[in-house]
C-alpha cells in the first residue's frame, strides 16, 4: 500500500515528517536509555487524525480480557485491523518507518510474519482498574524483538512507568514514568524494558497501538503453539487468533 493511499493525501508527508527527525541524536539517546526511547509528537496531526477517524469501526471488535494481578483491557488484533482499518498495517510496513527504526536500533529490522495476530494491535484501556502490570515484551522468535508504541488516544491518568537498566549489573536502575499524549511514540528493546501501564480511572479513555518488529523472523513450532496460547488467553481470543491464521 503506497503512503498517498495510507494518508489520502501528498505521498511525501509521512517521509518529509520522518525527515526533519535528527536520527543521530536520537539513536546515540536511544544507546545511551539501553535502547529505549520517547519521542513527541511523532505522526504528523493529519495522519494521526486518519488513523483517529477508523476507531469507531473497530469498537465491535474489542476484545476484553482479564488476567488477576497482571492485567485487564481490550484488545483488536492485526487480523481485524486489516479487514476493518488497512491503513495500520500500511503504517507498519511503511519503509520510511523501518528506515528510522532501523537506524534507531542500528539493526536491521524485519517485520512479523502475517499470521502473527500480535504483529501490530489496539489495546483500549477503558473501564476503571484497566491496566498491565510490570513485563518484559519478551520474543517467542529467535532474534530479537523491538517494540513501537503510539498514543492515539489519551483521556486518562494512564502512565507509561518503566525500569531502565534493570538487568545490568554495571548501571544503577532508573525508575521513571510517562504520559503519552496522543501522537507520542517510545520504542524500545522489548527484552531490555520493564514496564507497565498504570490503572484507568472512572470515566477515562486510553487508545493505544503497538508494532512488533524482529530481528530473525523463524520460531520453533512449540514456541509458535505457546505464543498462540499466550495471544489467545492474554489478548484476542481463541477465535480471533486460529480463525485469523487460517484466513491468513
Amino acid at each position: 500500500m503506497t503512503m498517498n493511499r495510507l494518508e489520502n493525501g501528498p505521498p511525501t508527508l509521512l517521509t518529509e515528517h520522518l525527515a526533519a527527525l535528527d536520527l543521530d541524536g536520537l539513536r546515540q539517546e536511544f544507546e545511551a536509555n539501553g535502547e529505549f526511547i520517547e519521542i513527541a509528537n511523532f505522526l504528523p496531526p493529519r495522519l494521526l487524525n486518519e488513523l483517529l477517524l477508523t476507531l469507531p469501526a473497530l469498537e465491535s471488535r474489542v476484545h476484553r480480557n482479564f488476567i488477576p494481578r497482571h492485567k485487564k483491557g481490550g484488545s483488536v488484533s492485526r487480523f481485524d485491523l486489516d479487514e476493518l482499518a488497512p491503513r495500520f498495517g500500511a503504517l507498519y510496513s511503511a519503509p520510511e518507518l523501518n528506515t528510522v527504526l532501523s537506524t534507531l536500533c542500528n539493526r536491521e529490522l524485519l517485520t512479523c510474519p502475517d499470521r502473527d495476530p500480535h504483529t501490530y494491535a489496539l489495546y483500549y484501556y477503558t473501564e476503571p482498574g484497566d491496566h498491565v502490570g510490570f513485563h518484559y515484551d519478551t520474543s517467542y522468535y529467535k532474534g530479537q524483538r523491538y517494540t513501537a508504541l503510539l498514543s492515539l488516544v489519551n483521556d486518562s491518568s494512564c502512565r507509561l512507568e518503566y525500569e531502565l537498566f534493570r538487568n545490568d549489573k554495571k548501571r544503577t536502575t532508573i525508575c521513571d514514568d510517562t504520559f503519552l499524549a496522543p501522537g507520542a511514540f517510545v520504542f524500545f528493546n522489548g527484552d531490555k524494558l520493564y514496564h507497565r501501564i498504570s490503572p484507568c480511572g472512572a470515566g477515562e479513555r486510553r487508545v493505544a497501538l503497538t508494532f512488533e518488529y524482529v530481528t530473525d523472523r523463524s520460531m520453533s513450532p512449540f514456541r509458535r503453539f505457546v505464543s498462540n496460547i499466550k495471544d489467545s488467553v492474554a489478548y484476542f481470543g481463541f477465535r480471533q487468533v486460529f480463525s485469523g491464521q487460517i484466513r491468513k
